[in-house]
């Protein structure tokens, strides 16, 4: 078993107890749920378990952000202790350089535009240099580069094992070192998409790249849900046909005897589906339900046999092409959106919810619109406990929010998990001490018209006291628009706005400004570290409750109460009171933080379920009197 180091590092006794939990769970072979408060170290706690374990874990973080701290910081640390490791980081093929299609597009006509130039110069040098292939070391190369999604090694246009560059390859080097290695690092939409394409390929040696590994430890698992819905789900969107239009011509074209015919069934493919979309019922951005399938099939059925014909005369034709290296990747590509696009208009599956969703993207001047219509499961538990819980011997899930008035039983019932071993491992930080949650005495109800007149009041009073220094975070778009904009002209703090620049650099921005006041939506919510007191407030509009008439929360609450469950007790609060406590978290980051969160939402007072939400939280001091939230800021701390 674990001992205590005699090194002179501090002790957390929590953090002990929870590497003692994922040493026996990997001895054992058993699963674990671990709720480790902010604070804990729960990163090192699952590491150093993993690392003495002697065999292949693979750990799945929330975000690529994650990923890079593991690989960059805690590893290095580890390895000042213990030497070199055996450790690997892999993402998603799209974030590596596919060199058969840099050779390709270097033989085609110049780019067109300095920048594309430019950017492909650059990137040539950078392949002579680079070692893994991860775009993210080209720091100077645009976040959405048309380039880069020309040269990444996305799976649907690689040649696999008959590349001419396949030893070369650094997906094929990734994998490579991925079977020598002792722990695999990669994110949640990494793993699960090579979980769906095992489950899709029904156990096939080749399909995937993660190796076989003995455990599963997954950070931030109250992602979880969310995440495998995507990967088990089905979307088919316009740009995917107009990606394939442009890369078929892009292959073709260096081959004149059939460049012609190609171009001809591409653009008819092309034209197709664009009518298509246009005449799918979706009148303006957003989510809605697709339940007129039926009624859509009579009225344009022969649109969408004729694309589905578009899609077979392309299979067809690109099987006469073998000599073409491309095109046994081209065809799979095909026939796999072709099934795809028959599954979302025609299947009936009682676990399954469709929808439409419209997102427009860039300026007044280059708008793009992606319509997609897409199939996501109602239900996860069962498809996560046969083709994860089942078939890896220990999987480890663990988060500084999974419970709900101090239970695990709303997680392990949404995503299956069953038997598991549990652990709640108090935080680090003093709460009492280090955090004062106002609650507003006099607030309307959210859904009353004088609440955001009220809100900005309130925000501005708080402001005053905190001297900027906050992030304010709202439950929607709309809400952070309209109120950011009436606080502009009445507070004296710099204000920036989620949406205005990527979230890194507002971030950053926030961290460089005195007493900044940076408002955000759902992003901001998670994953989010500032410490010190440029973030000394966290003001939060309303309860997170999903919204109802989303089609994917709609089919699981109507599911919930068609089996006899109450959906709002059982689903809608369990969920709301996980992201309040995610956003609460944005607050206390270290034991020298000190400061003040603010809900506005009155429900949590004057509301029966408003008690689950507070025996949720951790054990922040409570006051509704706005001179103990001055007294708070005069106090210095000792």
């Amino acid at each position: 078993m674990l001992e205590q180091s005699p090194l002179p590092f501090e002790s957390r006794p929590g953090q002990l107890a929870m590497a003692r939990a994922v040493e026996q769970a990997l001895e054992e072979k058993r699963h674990l749920i671990v709720e480790a408060g902010t604070g804990t170290g729960k990163t090192l706690a699952y590491l150093l378990p993993a690392l003495r374990s002697g065999r292949r874990v693979i750990v799945s973080t929330g975000t690529k952000a994650l990923q890079d701290q593991l690989i960059s910081r805690d590893i290095p640390f580890l390895e000042s202790l213990l030497g070199p490791l055996r450790v690997c980081v892999m993402k998603g093929r799209s974030n590596y350089l596919c060199r058969h299609k840099l050779v390709t597009l270097g033989r085609q006509p110049v780019l067109t535009g300095l920048d594309l130039q430019r950017q492909f110069s650059r990137i040539l040098t950078w392949e002579q240099e680079t070692v893994t292939g991860d775009r993210s070391e080209l720091a100077d190369l645009p976040e959405a580069s048309e380039l880069w999604s020309r040269l990444d090694a996305r799976s649907e246009a690689c040649l696999g094992s008959t590349c001419p560059d396949y030893q070369r390859c650094f997906i094929t080097e990734m994998r490579r070192k991925a079977l020598e290695s002792d722990l695999i690092i990669v994110n949640h939409h990494l793993f699960f998409a090579d979980l769906a394409v095992r489950r899709e390929a029904a156990g096939a040696p080749d399909a995937g790249v993660l190796p076989e590994a003995a455990a599963v430890i997954f950070d931030e698992a109250h992602e979880l849900e969310s995440v495998a819905s995507s990967y088990f789900g089905i979307a088919v969107s316009n740009q995917r046909f107009e990606n394939l239009a442009h890369d078929l011509e892009a292959v073709y074209r260096e081959h004149p005897d059939t460049a012609a015919q190609m171009h001809f069934s591409a653009q008819h493919m092309l034209e197709r589906s664009r009518i298509f979309f246009q005449l799918l019922p979706i009148a303006e951005d957003g989510r809605q339900p697709f339940q007129q399938r039926e009624e859509f099939l009579e009225t344009s059925g022969d649109l969408y046999l004729s694309v589905r014909s578009s899609l077979l005369r392309l299979e067809a034709e690109l099987d006469q092409l073998r000599s073409v290296d491309e095109s046994a990747g081209l065809r799979r590509r095909i026939a796999q959106l072709r099934s795809e696009l028959e599954f979302v208009l025609e299947s009936h599956s009682g676990n399954m919810v469709y929808w439409l969703e419209r997102r427009t993207a860039g300026g007044l001047r280059q708008q793009m619109r992606t319509t997609l219509i897409q199939a996501t499961p109602i239900d996860v538990s069962t498809l996560l406990e046969d083709h994860l819980f089942e078939s890896i011997p220990s999987v480890i899930l663990t988060s500084a929010t999974l419970t709900v008035q101090g239970g695990f039983e709303h997680i392990c019932s949404r995503l299956g998990l069953r038997d598991a071993r549990q652990l709640i491992v108090p935080s680090h930080f003093r709460y009492e001490e280090q955090a004062l949650l106002y609650l507003p005495p006099q607030m309307p109800d959210p859904r009353s018209p004088d609440f955001q007149s009220e809100a900005v009041a309130c925000i501005e009073r708080v402001l005053e006291i905190t001297q900027g220094r906050a992030f304010c975070l709202f439950t929607s778009y709309n809400q952070m628009q309209e109120i950011s904009e009436r606080l502009q002209s009445r507070i004296g703090f710099p204000i920036l706005l989620h949406g205005t620049a990527p979230r890194n650099i507002l971030l950053q921005r926030f961290r460089e400004t005195p007493n900044a006041v940076l408002c955000g939506t759902s992003s901001f919510w998670q994953g989010v570290d500032v410490q010190g007191e440029a973030l000394s407030c966290v003001i939060i509009d309303r309860l997170p409750f999903a919204v109802p008439n989303d089609p994917v929360v709609a089919a699981r609450m109507q599911a919930i109460e068609e089996a006899g469950g109450n959906p709002f007790y059982e689903y809608q609060i369990p969920s709301a009171v996980i992201t309040l406590k995610q956003g609460f978290g944005r607050l206390i980051r270290s034991l020298e933080d000190r400061g003040l969160l603010v809900l506005l939402d009155p429900r949590i007072r004057q509301k029966q379920y408003g008690r689950v939400f507070l025996d949720s939280l951790p054990p922040y001091r409570q006051t509704r009197d706005l001179s103990v939230v001055e007294e708070f800021f005069a106090a210095k701390p000792e």
